[in-house]
């Protein structure tokens, strides 16, 4: 998968864990939920944005990046 997708599965899984909606994890990140929402559609993702939703869900990049979604096998680009 594209490393964009990778990052969108990730923050998807965060949010089914934490039983929160989109419109919610814009709140807690200051994410704007437009931006959220369109990075299904994109080809990129800003590490800033990624920072913003990680610190509204009180936890690391480290963390965020753990997930095996990242490991090498599973990116392609």
């Amino acid at each position: 998968m594209r490393l964009v997708d990778a990052v969108y599965a990730r923050i998807t899984e965060l949010m089914k864990e934490r039983q929160i909606t989109v419109n919610a994890l814009a709140n807690l990140s200051g994410v704007p939920r437009t931006t959220v929402v369109t990075m299904t559609r994109s080809a990129t993702v800003k590490l800033s944005t990624v920072y913003g939703i990680c610190d509204g869900l009180g936890i690391t990049l480290q963390e965020f990046f753990s997930s095996p979604l990242f490991s090498p096998e599973n990116i392609i680009d």
